[in-house]
C-alpha cells in the first residue's frame, strides 16, 4: 500500500467515527453504558456494605480470608459493570443490533478490570510492572481477534537443535505463562500459610509444619502445571519418576520412615512443643522443635539431643507434661528409732507445704497435699518420706527437691532430732585374754 492510498483509508476511517459519533445509536450506546456503570455501582456499594467487605484500610493481624474478601470488595464494581455489559452485547446480537460501541466499551472494561486485580492483588511493583507491559497487550490482541497473527508470526521464528524445535512462540509462552503460574503460586502459599498460622488449635511447630507442606505441595502442581505447559509429556516422565522414586525408596528408606513418623506424631498429637519427655534408653528433655525428619530434646544442661522421629512410633518414652503439668514426686528421709513419729508427720507436712512451688493449703483436695509416711525400718532408723506435687518439672529452674531436703533438716534439727547413721559396737569378749 503506497503512501496516498494510507492516507486515503484514514480519511476514510476518521470521516466514519465523526459519522458514528453524531448517529442516534452512539447516543443510544452511550446511555446504556452510563446507565450500566451507575447500576454497578450501586448495586456494588449495597452488596459490599450489607455484608460488610466495604474496601478500608485493614490492620496487619486482620485475618487472611477477611483481608482478602475486602479486596475482592475493591474489584466488584468494575466486575458487575463487565457483567451487565455483557448481558447487554448478548441482548443486542439477539435482536441483531450493531452494539459497536458496546463491544469497544467491554474490551476497555475487560482491560481496566485486569488492571485493577494487578493493582490491589500484587503487590511487589516489578512483578506489577510485569504484568501491565505483558498480560495486558496480550489481553487485548485476544480481545481484538489479533492474537493468531501474532503466534502465527513468533511460530515462523523457531530453531532447531537435533530432534527439539525451539520457536519464539514456545519460548514466550513458557516464560509468561511460567511467571504467572509462579507468581500464582506465590501468592497462593502466603495466603495459605497465613491461613494455617492463624489455626490456634494448632502449636506454633505444628502450623509451621503444616504450612511447609502445603508450599511443597502447591510447588509441586505449579511444576506440574509449567511442564504441561512446554509440552513435555507427563506420562514419560511418571514413568520415569516411579523408578526413580523405586530407587530413592529403597535407598532412603530410614529418612522416609522418619518422615512419615513425623507427620503421624503432628496428626496424634502425642508430643507438643513444651512437653518434657523421657526416651526408653534414658535420655530426657524438653521438646524444643520438631522438623521433617527429627526432633530435637533440650536438656536442663544446655544440651539438644537429637531423636529421630521413628523413635517415638516404635518405642517407649514417657511425656510427664502432656495431659497435666501438676507432678507428683517424693523426698526421703530418716529419724532415729526413738523418734515420736505421730507427733513428727504434721510438722513435716506443715514445713514442706510452706515451699511456694509446693501445691498446698486448704483448698486443695486432700489427695494433692503433701503426705509424710513411714517407708520402712531401716538398720540405723525408721525409714521416711514426704511425697508432693508442684507445677513443672523438678529439675533446672524448678530445684525443689534439694530445697525441700535442706528444709527437712533443718526442721528435725529445730526439734533436736538428729539423722540416724550407721553405727557399731564392739565387744570384747575375754579380756583377760589380751596380751
Amino acid at each position: 500500500m503506497s503512501f496516498s492510498e494510507t492516507i486515503e483509508q484514514l480519511e476514510i476511517w476518521s470521516q466514519n467515527i465523526i459519522e458514528a459519533s453524531f448517529s442516534a445509536d452512539f447516543y443510544v450506546q452511550t446511555g446504556i453504558i452510563l446507565g450500566i456503570y451507575l447500576l454497578a455501582f450501586l448495586i456494588a456499594k449495597k452488596v459490599t456494605k450489607s455484608i460488610g467487605i466495604t474496601p478500608v484500610d485493614l490492620p496487619e493481624t486482620t485475618h487472611p480470608v477477611r483481608r482478602l474478601l475486602f479486596r475482592i470488595g475493591i474489584v466488584f464494581f468494575p466486575f458487575l459493570a463487565i457483567v451487565l455489559l455483557r448481558l447487554s452485547v448478548g441482548v443486542s446480537e439477539g435482536f441483531e443490533y450493531s452494539a459497536y460501541l458496546l463491544n469497544i466499551a467491554m474490551v476497555v472494561a475487560l482491560l481496566l478490570f485486569f488492571n485493577s486485580l494487578i493493582k490491589v492483588f500484587v503487590t511487589n511493583r516489578i512483578v506489577a510492572t510485569y504484568f501491565r507491559w505483558v498480560t495486558l497487550p496480550i489481553l487485548f490482541l485476544h480481545l481484538t481477534g489479533k492474537l493468531p497473527f501474532v503466534i502465527d508470526a513468533l511460530e515462523s521464528i523457531s530453531l532447531s537443535v537435533g530432534n527439539i524445535e525451539i520457536s519464539a512462540y514456545g519460548f514466550s509462552r513458557v516464560l509468561v505463562f511460567g511467571s504467572l503460574l509462579f507468581w500464582l503460586g506465590r501468592a497462593s502459599s502466603s495466603f495459605g500459610k497465613d491461613i494455617i498460622r492463624k489455626q490456634v488449635s494448632l502449636d506454633v511447630r505444628t502450623r509451621e509444619v503444616f504450612s511447609k507442606l502445603f508450599e511443597v505441595g502447591l510447588f509441586c502442581i505449579v511444576c506440574l502445571l509449567l511442564l504441561n505447559v512446554m509440552g513435555i509429556n507427563l506420562t514419560a516422565l511418571a514413568v520415569f519418576g516411579g523408578a526413580v522414586g523405586v530407587g530413592l525408596g529403597l535407598g532412603l528408606q530410614t529418612i522416609a520412615s522418619n518422615f512419615i513418623s513425623g507427620i503421624i506424631i503432628l496428626l496424634d498429637r502425642s508430643l507438643t512443643v513444651g512437653d518434657y519427655i523421657e526416651l526408653d534408653e534414658g535420655p530426657k528433655g524438653f521438646v524444643r522443635e520438631f522438623r521433617m525428619r527429627y526432633t530435637i530434646l533440650e536438656t536442663y544442661d544446655g544440651k539438644d539431643i537429637v531423636v529421630p522421629n521413628e523413635k517415638f512410633i516404635s518405642g517407649l518414652f514417657v511425656n510427664w507434661t502432656h495431659k497435666d503439668p501438676k507432678q507428683r514426686y517424693r523426698v526421703d528421709f530418716g529419724v532415729p528409732y526413738a523418734t515420736d513419729v505421730r507427733a513428727l508427720v504434721p510438722i513435716i507436712k506443715d514445713a514442706v507445704s510452706q515451699h511456694p512451688q509446693v501445691i498446698a493449703g486448704d483448698h486443695i483436695p486432700v489427695e494433692d497435699r503433701p503426705d509424710c509416711e513411714i517407708d520402712s525400718f531401716g538398720d540405723s532408723g525408721i525409714n521416711m518420706f514426704v511425697e508432693f506435687w508442684m507445677e513443672g518439672i523438678d529439675d533446672g529452674k524448678n530445684r525443689v527437691g534439694g530445697d525441700l531436703m535442706l528444709t527437712i533438716l533443718e526442721t528435725l534439727r529445730e526439734n533436736g532430732i538428729e539423722m540416724p547413721f550407721p553405727q557399731r559396737e564392739v565387744k570384747i569378749l575375754n579380756p583377760e585374754q589380751r596380751n
